[in-house]
């Protein structure tokens, strides 16, 4: 009955965070000009990890961050498969939180869920309108730049 609940209640909440206007953009037809160089460019790496209980993935501005965040994912698990995929992006889009998208999971004792924020709070408020009236065995939020 609380699975169908949670069910039910992420799906609502979905749909709300679909239809929320949390800030208004004016529409701008003028182009924001970036000179690309060398210096203007970071690279970022994907990760994912399967194991034997479950997959997951981020995102990590180095090498060394991913292997670790990896690492830390899967430990206590049976690793299936690792991927890490690189690619460049701008560093003024690496560092504008207004161009990221928030990956939010809550597990409970009696079910779990998982969607997607257009900022931390709102993660942290899904989460907790989610889990209400339940004790959170694990939460987490990885921030993502949009492609």
């Amino acid at each position: 009955m609380r699975q169908s609940i949670l069910i039910i209640a992420t799906v609502v909440l979905s749909i709300m965070n679909v239809n929320a206007t949390n800030e208004k953009n004016d529409l701008n037809t003028s182009t924001e000009v970036v000179t690309i160089t060398r210096n203007n460019i970071a690279q970022v790496f994907d990760w994912k990890v399967e194991t034997n209980k479950s997959v997951y993935s981020g995102t990590s501005l180095s090498l060394e961050n991913a292997k670790q965040m990896i690492a830390l994912s899967s430990s206590g698990e049976m690793v299936t498969g690792t991927e890490i995929t690189s690619y460049f992006v701008l560093k003024s889009d690496v560092n504008n939180n207004a161009k990221r998208n928030y990956f939010w999971e809550v597990e409970t004792s009696t079910g779990s869920a998982k969607g997607y924020a257009s900022s931390e709070d709102y993660a942290n408020k899904m989460i907790a309108l989610v889990a209400s009236g339940d004790a959170v065995v694990s939460k987490i939020i990885i921030s993502q730049p949009q492609q």
